[in-house]
């Protein structure tokens, strides 16, 4: 199950809204619906959660390309919207590697027989590397930008310590004025009022 919100920077301060990734399949993509629904060109974050798995945020700030941060990278490369996520470069790649081997598995038979004869038995599979380790294999744990919260109000460290369910947490930073909206002291939010009349 998955959950995906846009939220977008106004002058009012921030708006919130669900939204729906059936179209979405490119990072690409993705930052378009960012940018769609951005107020100006002002800060769009857009932030995915897969239940009890990771979440991951993406910020949009105009024409500069998007800063990503995602929690768990592996439980991210499970999921077709997390691999959205997981750039080439987040992840120390070659950019397109991927792209180039599937091309050349179409163009090539891989089992190494002709069109009509009998298929040989697979070898055994070989270790990428002496080590035992696969460099094409996703990092456990949180990867990306870990400041992309921290100009509105939420450091490296407070961003590591989120688990599933992070938009609770996030949420105070989008329903209260931002930074650089705050040149006097803070007041309560009309929800909170509402709340105590009750």
């Amino acid at each position: 199950m998955y959950f995906a919100a846009l939220l977008a920077r106004t002058e009012d301060g921030w708006e919130a809204s669900d939204t729906e990734l059936d179209d979405v399949e490119t990072l690409s993509d993705l930052t378009d619906l960012a940018r769609e629904a951005s107020v100006d060109e002002d800060t769009v974050l857009v932030y995915i959660e897969q239940e009890d798995a990771w979440f991951g945020v993406v910020r949009v700030d105009g024409e500069e390309d998007p800063r990503i941060y995602v929690s768990d990278a592996s439980a991210a490369a499970r999921s077709s919207y997390g691999e959205i996520l997981l750039t080439d470069e987040m992840l120390g790649r070659e950019p397109g590697a991927e792209d180039e081997i599937a091309a050349l598995e179409e163009l090539v038979d891989l089992d190494g027989t002709e069109d009509g004869e009998p298929e040989r038995s697979a070898p055994a599979p070989v270790d990428p590397d002496e080590d035992g380790s696969d460099p094409d294999a996703v990092p456990a744990g949180p990867i990306g930008e870990l400041g992309v919260l921290a100009d509105l109000g939420m450091s490296e460290k407070e961003l590591l310590t989120l688990q599933t369910d992070a938009l609770s947490e996030i949420r105070p930073l989008y329903t209260s004025p931002s930074p650089r909206d705050r040149p006097g002291p803070r007041m309560r939010s009309s929800a909170s009022k509402k709340n105590k009349e009750m």
